[in-house]
């Protein structure tokens, strides 16, 4: 293969025997089989389970009991016979906080313990019970409002006393300015600054009502003076509203750039790489300089490092000559290290380019392959949304269960009651039984647990999340492996552009699903498990945490960083496995050992390759990102104006949403089209390094990389077919 082919690789003893030369390969193989059959049945067996458990949910999960707020009786609010009632209206809502032996106790979900009613609207203003009706003769319906009373109970015609309706809560005997926040009537803080300073000490009321506005007082303290969530929420929507056009005209230049940038790189990044390079190279000598200026500074100074000890005050530090020549010493070794690692490795960067470059051409040829990361994420979408609302519906499985429960313990006998006692919420508040106990409500506790479902609904949930993270994996392999045979078909077309396939990236995807859905349901589900454990041990470490010693903590610690980085070890191993399936058309096992040993026989290209690959993209996307960044500010904030433009920037109440919003949508199309732009350096590498093992440039054996590559390799393709394998 050459001398300097010898010097780049490691000995080939260790890590297999370079690949032969084929003389039926001319690319991605055609004629294969399926791979790992038995993952793939696993795999639908798994999926057909899937929809059976998200078949099971949707027949016996109700989410109306999360979506929708539910009175005391346990009818939804805003549907059936309440549908113009769409809020509900607590009647003591600091229960709701307070109350942390009962909450603690007997509630799950969003109930409460104290009366909710279903309401038309929440009530806007301050009222309190007036002392007046405490009097003998005083009539309830003259003091309390029928519509936020219990249905079911009718102030014309009681005979209670207004203390027994407040006793038994039938009725509200105060309430503040409120707003609905998902149906519930919860306290609008902007209001409570407002409070009426006798409306919590008017003579004669109940205690609870100052205890109860005081806490108030003393809970939102904090906040009164903040913001009102729902208004500004209101406002950014009217933001949304006024600036969406140029919202999505940024995101469109933040794609253009994106695509521009890429298409660009063949020209540019020779210059690029280097700038960047050197750049680093400059700032390390500055820092020497600055370091060595400093200690020069200090060096006559008798005060020393030991002088000083340990300080909270870093900045004494900088006052001493031996931290600036800790300083220049270790600035001067990286400088010298990248110095050596430039002149030594020199030749690889330059392999490094061209591979860049030769990926720059390969995108401008298939056009396709940038917008696929859009059928990945709808994918991704779809995945997410069957696991949410998969998991929704089987929170929500069985029938909701009521039992009775006394809210005062220590009234009368309501001490009783011990909580097991099932109700029907429906019935209870308009029967006798617990007239004794004034307390005494019928509280939703939990869903029934019973039935064959509702015991396995934890092993179900397991089975949704374990699911879930496959399907996740599997839908990014197959974007990868479709992208890896599309661009593999250009690397080893011989004449460029003349041999690649006719629709290159929709014959990968065809491929990719026809023969080797297994392949890549095996490498999923290896990560599929590894992400498990990870989350087994997060879930171990929230739990435990509190009686975790140091030991113990420092082995859980330790845990957690070896699967990260097994992890990390296992998604760069199937990226490379995908390349050669798309290539190879062999299993997963046989892919990821052949694409293992390739690489570590030309373990320095790696390095070099990645390196160099990251510091590009990486400037790319600071680039795309800043640049539309830069520009949405100056627009938003009024700094520039676009001639004929009806925006103001005064048309918005927070100039800085749109531009959040811009700057992270065009992170994620950055982050997309340069996706798809090192799955290309990726692919290309491999089949660079396959090229140079498998021929040695005679006629019969002639190379397909560009002649850029064969120039910096000096090599070239001997006899007839040496014009061929151009740029």
């Amino acid at each position: 293969m050459g001398k300097k082919l010898k010097e780049d690789s490691v000995d080939s003893s260790e890590y297999g025997e370079p690949a032969q030369y084929d003389p039926t390969f001319n690319g991605p193989i055609r004629k294969r089989g399926c791979t790992d059959i038995i993952c793939c049945v696993l795999f639908m067996v798994v999926i057909l389970g899937y929809m059976a458990v998200g078949i099971l949910a949707w027949l016996y999960g109700d989410p109306r009991h999360v979506l929708y707020p539910r009175n005391s009786t346990g009818m939804f609010c805003g549907i059936g016979l309440n549908e113009a009632q769409p809020s509900v209206f607590y009647f003591d809502i600091l229960k709701c906080a307070t109350s942390v032996n009962v909450m603690a106790a007997v509630l799950n979900g969003l109930q409460c313990p104290t009366t909710q009613v279903c309401v038309e609207k929440c009530p806007d203003v301050f009222w309190a019970l007036n002392p007046l009706a405490y009097l003998p003769d005083a009539k309830p319906q003259n003091y309390f409002n029928q519509s936020l009373c219990v249905p079911s109970f009718d102030l014309a015609s009681t005979k209670l006393k207004v203390k027994e309706i407040v006793e038994q809560e039938l009725c509200p005997f105060f309430y503040t300015p409120t707003i609905s926040v998902l149906g519930r009537c919860v306290p609008d803080v902007t209001a409570l600054k407002n409070i009426p300073i006798d409306f919590a000490n008017t003579p004669g009321l109940p205690s609870s009502i100052n205890d109860t506005v005081n806490g108030i007082r003393n809970a939102t303290g904090d906040i009164v003076n903040g913001f009102n969530a729902k208004e500004i929420g209101v406002r950014i929507f009217e933001d949304f509203a006024s600036s969406w056009q140029w919202i999505i005209a940024a995101l469109v230049i933040a794609m253009v750039v994106s695509f521009l940038f890429l298409l660009l790189l063949r020209f540019i990044a020779p210059v690029m790489v280097w700038v960047l390079i050197f750049g680093v190279l400059a700032v390390g000598a500055y820092g020497i300089y600055h370091c060595w200026w400093e200690y020069d500074n200090y060096r006559n100074s008798t005060v020393s490092i030991t002088d000083i000890g340990f300080t909270t005050n870093f900045k004494v530090y900088l006052q001493v000559k031996e931290t600036w020549l800790a300083f220049l010493i270790i600035i001067s070794v990286v400088e010298g290290i990248l110095l050596l690692t430039l002149i030594f490795l020199r030749t690889r960067i330059l392999i490094a380019i061209a591979l860049i470059q030769e990926s720059s051409k390969a995108v401008s040829h298939m056009m396709s392959t940038l917008f696929y990361p859009l059928v990945t994420f709808v994918l991704l979408v779809v995945c997410v949304a069957y696991w949410g609302i998969t998991a929704l519906y089987l929170a929500t499985s069985g029938i909701p269960v009521y039992k009775v429960v006394a809210l005062n313990s220590t009234q009368d006998n309501c001490g009783q009651i011990g909580g097991n006692v099932t109700c029907d919420p429906q019935t209870f508040y308009n029967s006798t039984d617990y007239s004794w106990c004034p307390s005494a409500r019928c509280i939703f506790i939990k869903y029934n647990n019973e039935g064959l479902l509702q015991r396995n609904l934890f092993n179900l949930q397991i089975y949704n999340v374990v699911a879930f993270l496959w399907c996740i994996n599997f839908v990014i392999a197959l974007g990868q492996c479709t992208l890896a045979g599309a661009f593999a078909s250009y690397y080893w077309a011989f004449s460029k552009p003349s041999d690649i396939p006719t629709f290159p990236l929709s014959q990968a995807f065809i491929r990719t699903l026809r023969y080797h859905v297994g392949s890549l349901a095996f490498g999923a589900l290896i990560l599929t498990l590894i992400q498990v454990v990870r989350i087994i041990l997060e879930y171990l470490d929230h739990k435990t945490r509190a009686a975790q010693n140091p030991c113990a903590r420092f082995l859980m610690c330790c845990l957690k960083c070896c699967f990260w980085c097994l992890e990390k070890f296992i998604k760069f191993l199937n990226r490379n496995a995908y390349i050669m399936i798309a290539v190879y058309g062999k299993n997963f096992c046989v892919s990821a050992k052949n694409a293992f040993m390739l690489l570590m026989r030309n373990i320095v290209r790696v390095v070099v390759l990645d390196k160099v690959t990251d510091l590009l993209l990486f400037f790319g996307k600071l680039l795309v990102v800043g640049g539309v960044g830069v520009l949405a500010f100056f627009f938003f904030s009024g700094r520039i104006r676009l001639p004929g433009s009806n925006f103001r920037t005064e048309m918005l109440n927070y100039y800085w949403m749109p531009i959040i919003v811009v700057v992270v949508g065009a992170y994620l199309i950055a982050h997309g089209f340069f996706s798809v732009y090192n799955m290309c350096v990726d692919t290309l590498f491999l089949c660079f390094l396959e090229d140079l093992e498998r021929h040695d440039g005679t006629m019969q054996k002639p190379y397909y990389m560009s002649k850029n590559l064969m120039k910096i390799l000096n090599k070239k393709n001997k006899g007839p077919k040496n014009g061929k394998g151009k740029d």
